[in-house]
This record gives C-alpha cells, sequence and structure tokens, in this order.
C-alpha cells in the first residue's frame, strides 16, 4: 500500500525516524470496534491493540490513537495483526468534548487536510450549528470547507449561500446534490492523492450519500429521511477512514445531534471576527452590548448588519467555553495533586528500603 496516497509526508516521517529499528513500521488508523483498531500499512489492513505501556502513560483518551492518526506499530504479520506502541504528532486534530459530565476530548478526525461540514438545503438547514462546527473546525488545524446538500430540494440556493457565507467569511461555500451528482466534480478537487477529507455534520444531512458519490459505489449505507419532521435515521455507526479510488482519503462519521465546544476563547473570537471587530467600536471597553449608550454592536443589529440570533449564540458559545475552562482547570489541579501524592509516596517508600 502507497504510505504516500494515505497521507505520509516528512513531517511524520521525522518524528518515526526516532523509533525507526528494523521491528516497528508506520500505520494508519482507519477505524476502531470494541478497542481493536484496524490499521493501513505498507502489507495492508492489520488489526491491532494499544501496548499496555502506551495505556499506562496515556493521561487521557486523547493521547490515544484516533481516525486518521499515524501510528508506530510492530506487526505480527503472520496473525495479520499488529501492537500499537505510539501515537505521531498530530497535524491537525478536530475535537469535541464527549457528552455528559464528564470533562474529557473526543478526538473526531485527526491529521485531516479540509474538513467538510456538511449541512442540507432543508428543514436541517442551521446557522447557529453551523457557527458551532466552524468555531471547532477552526480550531482544528484543518481547513473548513460547508457544503450544503440537497440542492435539488432547495427553492433559493443564492439566499441560502450568502447566509452562510455571512457567518463564514473567506470559507469556500458549496452547494451540491448527492441525489442528482451536482456539484460533486468541485468536492473531488479536495481529495486528490495524499490529501485527507472528514465529513462532518448532523444526521440526515447526507454525508454517506457523498461519500458514496466521491467512491462510485454504494459502500457506505445510507437511510431515509423522516417525512414528520425531515430527519435522517443514524446510519453511520462509527467513524472510518475510506480510500478513494486513485485519490486520497474521507473520513466519515455518525451525525452528532450534540456538539459540545472543546476549544479556547481566542478561536471563539477568530470565528466571530466581526463581532469583535464592533465590539472594539463600543463607547465603553466592558461593554454587554445589551442597552449601553455608543454600542457599536447594537447599532449594527439596528441597522440589519448583524444578526441578532448571530449575537445571542456568540454568548451562548463564549457561556460554555469559559465554563470548559473552569472545568479543565479543576481537572488538571486534582491531576497535579494526584501527581503529588504519588511521588511523596514513592518517596517515603524509598526512605523506608534506606
Amino acid at each position: 500500500m502507497d504510505l504516500a496516497r494515505l497521507g505520509w509526508n516528512p513531517h511524520f516521517e521525522q518524528h518515526f525516524a526516532r523509533f525507526r529499528d528494523g521491528s516497528v513500521i508506520p500505520a494508519r488508523v482507519d477505524c476502531e470496534h470494541a478497542r481493536v483498531y484496524f490499521v493501513y500499512c505498507e502489507y495492508g489492513e492489520l488489526a491491532a491493540k494499544v501496548s499496555g505501556k502506551l495505556l499506562h502513560a496515556a493521561r487521557s483518551k486523547g493521547e490515544l490513537p484516533a481516525i486518521g492518526d499515524w501510528v508506530v506499530v510492530r506487526p505480527h504479520l503472520r496473525e495479520a495483526k499488529a501492537t500499537i506502541l505510539a501515537v505521531l504528532p498530530r497535524t491537525s486534530t478536530f475535537s469535541r468534548k464527549v457528552a455528559g459530565a464528564i470533562t474529557e476530548e473526543q478526538i473526531l478526525a485527526a491529521n485531516v487536510d479540509k474538513v467538510f461540514l456538511v449541512s442540507s438545503l432543508d428543514r436541517e438547514f442551521n446557522l447557529r450549528r453551523m457557527e458551532r462546527y466552524l468555531t471547532l473546525a477552526l480550531d482544528s488545524g484543518a481547513e473548513p470547507v460547508v457544503v450544503l446538500n440537497k440542492a435539488d430540494l432547495c427553492a433559493d440556493i443564492p439566499w441560502h449561500v450568502e447566509r452562510v457565507k455571512r457567518v463564514a467569511p473567506g470559507v469556500p461555500v458549496y452547494a451540491v446534490s448527492a441525489v442528482c451528482n451536482e456539484g460533486l466534480d468541485t468536492l473531488r478537487e479536495y481529495t486528490s492523492s495524499g490529501q485527507t477529507v472528514a465529513f462532518l455534520g448532523s444526521s440526515g444531512v447526507g454525508k454517506s450519500s457523498l461519500i458514496n458519490c466521491l467512491l462510485g459505489a454504494e459502500r457506505q449505507q445510507v437511510g431515509a429521511v423522516r417525512e414528520s419532521d425531515g430527519r435522517g435515521r443514524h446510519i453511520t455507526s462509527r467513524r472510518e477512514l475510506v480510500l478513494l479510488p486513485g485519490a486520497g482519503a474521507v473520513i466519515d462519521s455518525p451525525g452528532m445531534r450534540e456538539l459540545q465546544m472543546w476549544t479556547d476563547e481566542e478561536s471563539l473570537k477568530a470565528s466571530f471576527d466581526d463581532i469583535e471587530e464592533l465590539a472594539a467600536r463600543c463607547r465603553f471597553r466592558d461593554c454587554t452590548h445589551k442597552h449601553e449608550p455608543g454600542c457599536a454592536v447594537r447599532q449594527a443589529i439596528d441597522a440589519g448588519a448583524l444578526d441578532e440570533e448571530r449575537l445571542a449564540n456568540y454568548f451562548r458559545l463564549k457561556k460554555e467555553v469559559h465554563r470548559l475552562a473552569s472545568r479543565k482547570e479543576g481537572k488538571e489541579r486534582l491531576l497535579r495533586r494526584a501527581l503529588r501524592r504519588r511521588r511523596a509516596g514513592l518517596e517515603a517508600e524509598a526512605g523506608d528500603n534506606d
């Protein structure tokens, strides 16, 4: 298997060099199931498990292999298996907070060149959700591209495209139709050999249908959309890296009903830079953008230059990011305390042995 087609480049070669000893090879994670990873390498696909040493050293799940990761493996070719010894430094990481009360990172895709943020031009079209995806995409290190699927169901495509461009300045926006096979040649230009594209979006927006079109085959299972509410059924059950014929790779992922923030305030400001620029012109530095005189943000809303709902979403995401930062800090304090106790215990044990 050609590693360059999979995305192997000088960055990964440089970091792999310190592991090279004749017994290990590089491989790329293409999927995970029941704690077993499947990896592509020069010998094809192998089933792999993480070594005990790597499991012990990892402080969180974010330090363990994720879909798209390049890893160092020791192959066991007779069994078509391998052991994962290390994860090579990532060039990009699209992450979210795990669902529930646990403060932990869930990596949805690693080492991605482009992130296709897929929405649909039907009842699922949602600018506020798009703003959330864009914020995390801009923080990931990959280049975001907005793909508006189901153009065949939309009566006013230019109006929808323009609305997306207002919340995603400088980000390419394409209206396509997987059903009618329209606009897909433009998407194919992003999937050349060596490139990796992650498809992310809610359930029912047509991610798997788009991937099937790029594959030229019905590999990814797709489901019907309910007539009652326009929502698609959750068909893709796990993230998977798929090789395109004669091209690069794509990462499909299950539709996400919830995308909790895993980013910082600086990334949020970059995603809402229009609001930040307006806020810098307010009369008061601590302006809340609600009732203060001389508020440039309120003036923009009154003039129709800024959407009130966009501002409200900015406040919601900012509150969520602040809450995440506080929880991260608390978790780090607990971790440092546990490490100090462990160190003190080891020192006491060494003193007793003396």
